[in-house]
């Protein structure tokens, strides 16, 4: 792949980690507690939230993996981006106003937290926080690849030396800021990102002749990846139809940010703000994966070697270097933001969530523990994107099904069923947990694959719905507590 020369592309590059540091800093010095640390102490104005949330869920999944996987599947992928965008808004609706009320009442810190309180007892919280441990590492991984393709198209080095630069930023902003340095990051580079998103739109369509040209491009040479169904076929299509469109509501990066409001009435017009703002972002995603391909079959492009390259070859080849520039550095800005959710997610889940189900109460020192946790973590989900060796987007497809099969029926629904029972959110998250790590491994090694390339996620997620539903109407009907019955009747 080519290899930035440019001193424009290496200063916005060079000037985005400075700013990082900065961040982590600022962040460091506003962080005393653990609420502070994991939930901004709640303090979050409307716009911040909405635009972390978008940054969050597109990160380096859709900036580095979306335009590799529509150039690898084509219209497979559509299937994926354009429902996202009312999924990810669905989330303030279904889960968004509630987990913000009970936090009105109690110390939500989590999602165990919060399942804690709808459900309780002790189970129902050590389910969540394995699930949610187990999902970090999945999508934690993508995006240390995502930040390592980045720096390899940036600096011309090796991956291993890519990954370990990556790692070393990661750790100082993550464990010195917590989530108030991924929010906003999350607000630099959301609105960075969607001014970007259009001009490079522009760029891709001109690049490639015009859409009309680009179209017939892909018909006459490649008609199966234009088609309805992309390359993947039917089966697959419809799968992340149903993970991505319902699964948006179970991703805890995006889900815990809507408990950091300031002020509830923020949820009103946020949905709508979301969608509005995922859907500009996605131009990013479609736009250079149908670019590049027709530029490869129209001989313009050589063939690449690896699909995750379709965004950085296409930024350093077609657009100007300023915008590459400004592209990289919101690359960067987004992978390191999610990364940062994730990781404070994953360590509340190890200090806070697991020890209180087993033991009745965190680990002693909680913000210390977290910080050293949040390493530990960093380092796992990067051994264990190197021994997946998918592509970003697929990696990241397996972070995003574990997390959906897991909170989807106890967050989502759960919330709003007053029928829901305990003993269904332990089924349901057990259940989601062993079908998503079973059939991936078994794949992985060649035991058992699911026929027609049906998503290991569209499964656990359908079936941890079934059990949920079914196990909460044959079990007793709960009795909830009475704040949590007055925040789910609002």
């Amino acid at each position: 792949m080519p290899v930035a020369d440019s001193p424009i592309i290496l200063a916005s590059v060079v000037c985005y980690l400075a700013v990082c540091a900065v961040i982590g800093v600022w962040a460091m010095r506003r962080t005393h507690t653990i609420s502070d640390f994991l939930m901004a102490g709640q303090s979050l104005p409307g716009y911040v939230v909405v635009i972390a949330a978008m940054s969050s869920t597109m990160s380096g999944f859709g900036f580095v993996g979306g335009p590799g996987l529509v150039f690898d599947s084509g219209a497979s992928s559509w299937w994926m981006v354009f429902v996202v965008t009312l999924g990810a808004a669905q989330s303030w609706t279904l889960a968004g106003k509630r987990l913000r009320l009970v936090s009105e009442s109690r110390e939500i810190l989590t999602l165990p937290d919060a399942v804690a309180a709808r459900y309780g007892g002790r189970a129902p919280r050590l389910m969540m926080g394995l699930a949610v441990l187990l999902g970090v590492l999945g999508y934690l991984g993508t995006q240390v690849v995502a930040i390592a393709w980045v720096l390899i198209a940036v600096f011309g080095v090796s991956q291993p030396v890519a990954m370990t630069i990556g790692l070393a930023v990661l750790a100082f902003y993550s464990i010195a800021g917590g989530i108030l340095a991924g929010v906003y990051t999350d607000l630099f580079q959301g609105v960075l990102m969607v001014i970007a998103a259009l001009a490079v739109f522009y760029y891709a369509l001109e690049s490639g002749g015009g859409m009309a040209q680009i179209s017939k491009t892909l018909w006459e040479m490649d008609p199966e990846f234009i088609g309805p169904w992309g390359t993947r076929g039917a089966v697959t299509a419809l799968g992340w139809y149903l993970l991505f469109g319902l699964g948006a509501v179970g991703q805890p990066h995006t889900i815990t940010k809507l408990m950091m409001l300031r002020d509830i009435r923020d949820l009103r017009w946020g949905a709508f703000q979301m969608g509005a703002a995922y859907s500009v972002l996605a131009l990013l995603w479609m736009s250079i994966g149908l670019a590049m391909r027709a530029l490869v079959l129209q001989g313009k492009q050589p063939p690449l070697e690896n699909p995750d390259l379709a965004a950085p070859t296409f930024l350093l080849g077609h657009t100007p270097e300023l915008l590459a520039g400004i592209v990289f550095a919101g690359l960067l800005a987004a992978i390191m933001s999610t990364a940062d959710s994730f990781l404070n997610i994953g360590a509340a889940a190890i200090v806070r969530d697991i020890p209180t189900a087993l033991r009745g109460a965190p680990l002693p020192n909680e913000l210390f523990w977290t910080r050293v946790v949040t390493g530990v973590i960093l380092v796992a989900s990067a051994l264990f994107a190197l021994y997946m060796e998918s592509l970003v987007a697929l990696l990241g497809t397996f972070g995003w099904g574990t997390f959906a099969a897991a909170i989807v029926p106890s967050v989502a629904i759960g919330l709003n069923w007053k029928r829901a029972t305990a003993a269904a959110c332990t089924a349901s998250i057990g259940a989601s947990i062993f079908l998503n790590f079973a059939l991936e491994l078994a794949s992985r090694h060649g035991v058992y694959t699911l026929p027609n390339g049906l998503p290991v996620g569209a499964v656990s997620l359908t079936v941890s719905l079934a059990i949920f539903v079914g196990v909460s109407l044959a079990t007793p009907k709960p009795e909830i507590p009475e704040d949590v019955r007055a925040a789910m009747e609002v």
